[in-house]
């Protein structure tokens, strides 16, 4: 290695040198080269004008003679000068020859050690790869391990040339299917099949935004409607308050409410649990189970004509089938004047009509004392009583009869 690097500086003076001889031969020889062409340039002129002079002799033109004379004489003395420039330049074009011999040599001799060079550290990389070699075997260990991992690298080998077979089976099926694709769509099958995606694709996006905006509407009214629903159980709970207050005596349930829970499930199979709830103090709890029958029986009338103010404003007739089965006398005289209040606020309705069906005569007496204590309000004239009648034939016949109050 100490050799080789003075022998480097060398090389790179001698390219360098090299480089510069180049240059300057370059230059003299394209200089020797414009000299030349001026050379053949008078020499061409002199051969025109030798030319011409023999024509113009032959023509007998002498006074045109004498002058192409003159200028041949002009041009041979040009010829002489450029011949003598040009013998002059004989030595000049000699020395750049040998010169150029010598670069040639030189040149040689560059690429020698060049080629030299490279050489060497060709042998240097060489050196490496034999020390990283041996310190790769002696990493390895015994020869018994070496053959092992041998043995398994050939088996991964065998392994991916299989694989590499398999791949190349499928990719040549899949280049057959590709062809017989292109033919396919060649067919009149799909034919303009560009077009027709394009008008799929634009039903299929128009679709989903049609979904879209729907599944919008509907969340929309679902949530209209979950406030209607909210809305309207507020205001049948407030019914049944005043009702409740109105018409229960005993003092053990203060009021009762309806009470909803919507229960989970999907769009379609969504449904409402409702129950009734009785208040006792503070304390909320479920109805069913935890009262008698009569308060089943006073909670399921309030709740009905609840929901008759609520939903049924323009519907005039209200129909009640035995309302006091399981009441007490109390509870008969609230719901008397629930039911006298409820005829007196729909006396404005023209088409209100209030059906009682009971054997209850009780009742109906406490009707007329509860519609007589209201002012404003007018009384019916009459009510209708069932009874059974035996007719001449023997057999028992239902009839009914209008009664007046008076006779009540």
């Amino acid at each position: 290695m100490e050799q080789v690097v003075p022998q480097q500086q060398k090389i790179l003076t001698k390219e360098n040198e090299r480089e510069r001889l180049q240059s300057t031969w370059r230059n003299e020889d394209t200089r020797a080269a414009a000299e030349l062409e001026k050379f053949r340039s008078g020499l061409r002129r002199i051969e025109s004008l030798t030319r011409t002079i023999v024509e113009y002799t032959r023509k007998g033109n002498r006074a045109k003679m004498n002058a192409l004379e003159a200028d041949l004489a002009a041009n041979e003395n040009d010829v002489a000068r450029t011949e003598a420039d040009a013998a002059a330049m004989e030595p000049r074009l000699d020395a750049l020859k040998q010169k150029l011999g010598q670069r040639t040599a030189h040149k040689k001799n560059l690429e020698d050690n060049r080629v030299y060079r490279r050489s060497l550290r060709h042998v240097e990389a060489l050196e490496k790869d034999l020390r990283e070699l041996d310190g790769r075997v002696e990493e390895l260990g015994d020869l018994d391990s070496l053959k092992e991992v041998y043995e398994e690298i050939s088996k991964k080998r065998q392994k991916y040339s299989d694989e590499m077979v398999r791949s190349e089976g499928r990719i040549s099926g899949l280049k057959e299917q590709k062809r017989d694709l292109k033919r396919r769509l060649n067919t009149e099958e799909y034919h303009d099949i560009d077009e027709r995606h394009r008008v799929k694709m634009i039903e299929c996006e128009t679709t989903l935004i049609c979904i879209s905006d729907l599944d919008k509407f509907y969340k929309s009214v679902d949530e209209s409607l979950l406030q209607y629903h909210g809305m309207k159980i507020e205001d049948i709970n407030k019914i049944i308050k005043e009702l409740w207050t109105l018409t229960y005596r005993g003092e053990d349930i203060n009021c009762i409410e309806l009470v909803s829970g919507q229960e989970t499930g999907g769009r379609a199979t969504r449904s409402y649990n409702y129950r009734v709830v009785m208040t006792k103090g503070n304390t909320k709890i479920d109805m069913r189970g935890r009262c008698s029958a009569g308060q089943r029986v006073l909670a399921s009338i309030v709740i009905r004509l609840a929901l008759a103010e609520t939903f049924c404003i323009n519907c005039g007739v209200m129909a009640l089938d035995e309302p006091t089965t399981n009441l007490d006398h109390e509870n008969k005289v609230g719901l008397a004047q629930s039911l006298s209040q409820i005829i007196a606020n729909r006396s404005v309705q023209r088409n209100f009509q209030l059906v009682v069906i009971t054997h209850d005569e009780d009742f109906v007496l406490m009707m007329k004392e509860e519609l007589q204590a209201l002012a404003g309000v007018s009384m019916p004239e009459q009510y209708f009583q069932l009874f059974r009648e035996q007719a001449d034939d023997g057999n028992f016949y239902s009839k009914i009869r209008p009664v007046a109050w008076e006779d009540l």
